[in-house]
């Protein structure tokens, strides 16, 4: 019985160190060394200043800002401790009614605006973080924005242009847009 105690205790000292020391180790070296950014959470800086991070989304509500998709975290918006969608289904009455808010207050923010509300400004990601929009979200809120900072619609469509990302390897996905980026670039337009 001791000898295979002994054992026992002897492959669990080896693993914890193998697995609890080593491999942890040697994972966080080559993150730091080949993904260096993402490892640190693609952090986005300005002036020297951590501003957020390019991978989760930011709360703007300001008729000057372009928003982004609703989040669906609680207990406050896009909280990265506390991702997960709603769970509620396209029939379920209780999503109909965030969505029908969520297109008044759309609507209300913009009366001229016309054109379909995109599917993404109304409804949460499957995380509630999303911090991109469609590049038809972005275009479609161009109006608002430009009104409520006294630019040239022109202009600011160019922005949303540039700002604008392709699918995923030529395919996956719709051009989208990084909302949090984009207001960035805004707030530098002068």
């Amino acid at each position: 019985m001791w000898k295979q105690l002994r054992t026992a205790l002897v492959l669990l000292a080896l693993m914890t160190v193998l697995c609890g020391g080593i491999y942890p180790l040697a994972v966080t070296a080559c993150a730091q060394l080949l993904f260096r950014e993402q490892a640190n959470g693609n952090l986005a800086v300005e002036h020297g200043r951590v501003v957020g991070s390019r991978l989760i989304g930011q709360p703007f509500d300001e008729p000057r800002y372009f928003w982004g998709r609703p989040s669906a975290t609680a207990p406050f918006p896009y909280d990265g401790a506390a991702s997960g969608g709603s769970n509620l289904g396209p029939s379920n009455p209780a999503l109909r009614g965030v969505v029908a808010e969520r297109t008044h207050r759309l609507r209300a923010s913009d009366p001229g605006n016309a054109a379909p509300i995109p599917v993404d400004l109304v409804t949460a990601s499957a995380s509630g973080l999303d911090p991109h929009v469609s590049a038809s979200a972005a275009l479609w809120q161009v109006p608002r924005v430009a009104r409520a900072r006294g630019f040239d619609e022109a202009g600011v469509r160019q922005l949303v242009e540039r700002y604008t990302e392709g699918r995923q390897l030529g395919l996956l996905g719709e051009r989208r847009v990084n909302v949090a980026e984009l207001n960035r670039a805004l707030d530098r337009m002068r």
